[in-house]
């Protein structure tokens, strides 16, 4: 029988990561052993009120840390909320940051402890070639990023994703000093999340697994942590969805999100491609836009990832272990959490659909796909969402 006390652990990989219900309470004595004195809190806005922020910041100022909070983070970061969150750390006076949220909260946080002792734009620093060696190394503060969501696994990655609204796109922001020096996975944050979300962000860690597994190159250490991420998020999101309270559920969830995020050090593809550009062009949820995404790259990829698909399907529980019987556990999977068949249903038209396959093409992520991408393959897949045809 499953116990508290037997989800509780203690891992390193990639960074420090404490493990278990009630970990948050230890944030206090994990920011002294770190040398903290004075860290900026940063977390969503819809989050700033709650009892585990005020509480959290509370903990921090009773041991003498000269904590104080941001909070103006919301969905699909920009630049400018970025540039607020540096101008409050550098005002107050921080020397570190605690990132506490969604996938949001935690991409600013990093992004603003990066940038805190940068002069040049975040555009600058854009994952490409070697655009990350113009950054100071001496100027980027330290991290712990504690996640209430399980889905973008952003604790344990190396960079942020930031809109750049002057371009409609999403830049991947990197450098391998944003990775956080420390993560705290206490599934009683996650609680309070609603199903939806929780499908939503359930299925970003699916995806990012099921990419990164999919992802052409020989990286075999990255595949086998996305085989049991996968397994994972099959077993126990329906249980997270349907019961919230559920902490071995939402330990696990918090542990396949963290697994996906590594698993795609190997490589995304084009679910994420097309969910980046939709997301700065539309302001769509990201999880949710991949959820629904996913089925229609899948066919595409069909040539390239069927004779893979065996222990996938095992993954994720089937006897069945064809192309065609995963295909059709993704749609019955997302109909059980409640995810629309289409784009058209979360708002998404296809009146710019020739702009959408640009953006996508040129995004970071398609690199990743194992079927080649092009402005019109990928122009083509989006209408397929959007219209729901398969």
């Amino acid at each position: 029988m499953t116990t508290e006390t037997s989800l509780i652990a203690n891992w390193g990989m990639p960074n420090r990561i404490l493990v278990g219900p009630d970990r948050l309470k230890e944030l206090p004595a994990l920011c002294q052993e770190l040398g903290f004195k004075a860290p900026l809190l940063v977390t969503d806005r819809g989050l700033a009120g709650l009892p585990m922020v005020t509480e959290t910041l509370a903990a921090l100022t009773s041991v003498g840390l000269g904590a104080a909070f941001f909070a103006d983070v919301e969905g699909n970061p920009t630049g400018p909320m970025v540039e607020a969150g540096v101008t409050a750390y550098r005002q107050g006076g921080h020397d570190s940051v605690v990132a506490l949220g969604g996938g949001s909260g935690l991409d600013v946080g990093k992004a603003i402890a990066f940038m805190s002792g940068q002069t040049r734009p975040i555009w600058d620093f854009e994952d490409i070639g070697d655009y990350w060696t113009r950054a100071d190394a001496k100027g980027i503060a330290p991290v712990i990023a504690i996640p209430t969501t399980a889905g973008t696994g952003s604790e344990v990655g190396r960079a942020s994703v930031i809109a750049n609204e002057a371009e409609h796109r999403k830049i991947i922001v990197f450098h391998p000093k944003m990775l956080p020096v420390a993560v705290i996975l206490d599934p009683k944050v996650t609680t309070a999340l609603p199903p939806h979300i929780t499908a939503a962000t359930g299925l970003d860690a699916f995806i990012h697994s099921f990419e990164a597994y999919c992802a052409p190159g020989f990286h075999p250490i990255c595949e086998g942590i996305a085989l049991e991420g996968m397994r994972l998020v099959a077993a126990s999101l329906p249980v997270a969805y349907k019961d919230g309270n559920n902490l071995e559920a939402r330990t696990k969830m918090l542990t396949a999100a963290s697994m996906g995020a590594i698993a795609f050090q190997k490589g995304l593809g084009g679910v994420h491609a097309i969910s980046h550009a939709v997301g700065a062009m539309y302001n769509t949820h990201h999880g949710l836009t991949n959820a629904v995404v996913l089925p229609y790259i899948m066919v595409h990829n069909r040539a390239s990832i069927e004779h893979r698909m065996v222990p996938v399907a095992q993954a994720v529980g089937l006897e069945d272990t064809s192309f065609d019987a995963l295909l059709q556990w993704v749609l019955d999977f997302r109909r059980e959490l409640g995810i629309p068949h289409t784009l058209a249903e979360i708002g998404v038209p296809d009146d710019q659909a020739d702009e959408v396959g640009r953006l996508a093409a040129v995004d970071p992520s398609a690199g990743g796909n194992p079927q080649p991408l092009s402005d019109a393959v990928l122009t083509k897949v989006f209408r397929n969402a959007v219209h729901g045809r398969l």
